[in-house]
């Protein structure tokens, strides 16, 4: 296999390769700015420059030195180059560059949201000078709001115009552009246009400074005290993998985690913000009862015995159950639901719940789609109900599955309204136990009503819409007093048996599933998350 050497370390390469991209898949560090895997080399920051010593094929292959230093990002590499990154010429062109770049800086690192996730900071810190010396007065940029979602500080943008060819390459929107020349140059937006594509909040994750920014994350939390928990994207078919990132139990922002055979680098928008239903202060967070409203906090132990023997009392007086399961659970709270629903009846009808669609599948230049079908889990929901056996119907046949019904359960777990007329009208007055999440019209309806986790509170298995199965950890503890429906199902088991309850476990779920049922594919195919390293900082961090 070809080999370069990297400050005298051999690495190995694939043919097609750069200089960069062999460095860094040997973890070896080459500073760069403009470079990013998903978008075209320009080799623009120069800060990548390396000594270069190649085999010359008209000289007997006798190792020469380019006279010049070469953009790592940009050259291919070569069996038998030797690349230097440390010498004095190249160290001395990370200093130049580092000093170039920031002359006109602001250097507010201290109110910056970019601080300890910048490029810049590190750089300067790893290749910079120790003092500045430039003495003249800095060029002021103007701050602008570029759409919806992104603000841009122009004075900290270092023109590695990754945003520009995102938009260009990826959305083939090409909202933004340069202008200017020379120290006046600045990122804007075409007169009359706005930044307001559906994956325009990429660019924050692209920028490798402080320039572009997320409005609905400024100046809330500093990222050192963030903790990144891997997850899938539990709004859409998509399955796209995500980091939460999350402080004290609350969510401030997510972000893509790069999984090339899923979403490459990029989420959408939708699935960026569409989550802030965790937080709202409307969410429902106690048990009710049809005949007893509400508890208070402080009896929210008692609240859910007298809610769970309430369910039981009403399913088990029931002749025959049906069971409506939400494509927007997991696949093991399925599981454990659906076999609630067969041991109160053993004939219990189970329903897939309402799967929403919005328009049609959206397929951007650069390959990345934005799905229609507003449901994560839809195939794996029917995958795990079928495999239960018995009746499994769609939610176009709930009226004919509820007709012979005594009783109802019902799991919600959507982040908007959901409950249609056409449900209403199916569950009629039958006895009906409701699982979910935000204020419906069937909350009052149902005799009763149990409060549920959403799926960054609870951990479990997703198929997307190319069935793909893909395991999420649990990010944060579920708010106040909800369960994960698994949870539920497992608590109102138990009571019906009389015994104490289990504590749900997704991976348990899922060897259960596999041996009663058949599922062995939800022990050997699952995708498991991986966290991503992220490298700490080596200075002392002392409280004051």
């Amino acid at each position: 296999m070809p080999s370069i050497s990297i400050n005298g370390r051999e690495c190995e390469f694939t043919q097609g390769q750069s200089i960069l991209e062999v460095a860094l898949s040997h973890e070896h560090e080459i500073p760069h700015y403009c470079w990013h895997p998903g978008l075209s080399v320009v080799a623009n920051c120069r800060i990548c420059l390396v000594e270069l010593w190649a085999p010359n094929p008209r000289n007997d292959n006798a190792l020469e030195e380019i006279p010049k230093l070469m953009p790592a990002c940009q050259t291919p590499a070569s069996d038998g180059q030797v690349v230097y990154t440390d010498s004095p010429k190249a160290i001395g062109n990370q200093r130049a560059v580092m000093e170039y770049l920031l002359i006109n800086h602001p250097v507010d690192c201290p109110v910056c949201d970019q601080a300890g996730e910048c490029s810049l900071q590190d750089y300067s810190y790893r290749y910079g000078r120790s003092a500045s010396r430039f003495q003249e007065q800095k060029i002021k940029q103007p701050k602008k709001d570029l759409g919806p979602n992104v603000l841009l500080y122009s004075d900290r943008c270092i023109m590695c115009t990754r945003c520009v060819r995102f938009t260009r390459e990826v959305t083939g929107t090409a909202e933004l552009l340069v202008e200017g020349r020379g120290a006046q140059e600045q990122i804007d937006v075409f007169p009359g246009l706005a930044l307001d594509n559906e994956l325009s909040g990429n660019v924050i994750d692209l920028c490798p400074v402080g320039a572009l920014l997320d409005k609905d994350f400024l100046f809330q939390q500093r990222v050192w005290y963030l903790t990144s928990t891997p997850s899938i994207d539990g709004l859409t078919s998509g399955g796209d993998n995500i980091n939460v990132e999350h402080n004290n139990g609350v969510v401030y922002r997510i972000k893509p985690r790069t999984n090339p055979a899923v979403n490459g680098w990029w989420i959408s928008d939708e699935i960026r913000y569409g989550w802030s239903f965790l937080h709202d202060e409307a969410r429902l967070r106690l048990p009710r009862l049809r005949e007893h409203v509400s508890w208070e906090p402080e009896e929210a132990a008692g609240a859910w015995d007298e809610a769970i023997d309430r369910a039981v009392e009403g399913l088990q007086s029931a002749g025959h159950i049906t069971a409506i399961i939400s494509p927007m659970l997991s696949c093991e709270d399925a599981w454990y639901l659906g076999r609630l629903a067969r041991e109160l009846d053993p004939k219990a009808t189970l329903v897939v719940g309402p799967v929403p669609m919005q328009g049609e599948d959206k397929t951007f230049p650069g390959g990345y789609t934005v799905r229609a079908e507003k449901a994560p889990n839809a195939r794996g929901v029917r995958r795990v109900l079928t495999a239960l056996g018995g009746e499994v119907v769609e939610f176009d046949a709930v009226a004919g599955a509820c007709s012979s019904a005594d009783a109802v359960l019902v799991t919600g777990n959507y982040p908007s309204a959901w409950v249609t007329d056409s449900l209403l009208e199916a569950v009629g007055d039958r006895f009906t136990v409701l699982l979910d999440t935000m204020p419906n019209r069937l909350v009052e309806r149902a005799d009763v009503f149990l409060p549920t986790a959403t799926w960054m509170e609870k951990s479990g298995t997703f198929q997307n819409v190319d069935d793909r199965l893909q395991a999420f950890e649990r990010a944060i503890e579920p708010v106040d007093y909800c369960k994960s429906e698994g949870q539920v199902a497992l608590d109102l088991s138990a009571r019906r048996r009389g015994e104490a309850s289990t504590w749900f476990n997704a991976a348990l779920a899922r060897q259960q599933m596999a041996s009663e049922a058949g599922l062995e594919a939800f022990v050997s195919e699952v995708h498991q998350a991986v966290a991503e390293v992220r490298v700490e900082s080596d200075m002392e961090v002392v409280d004051l």
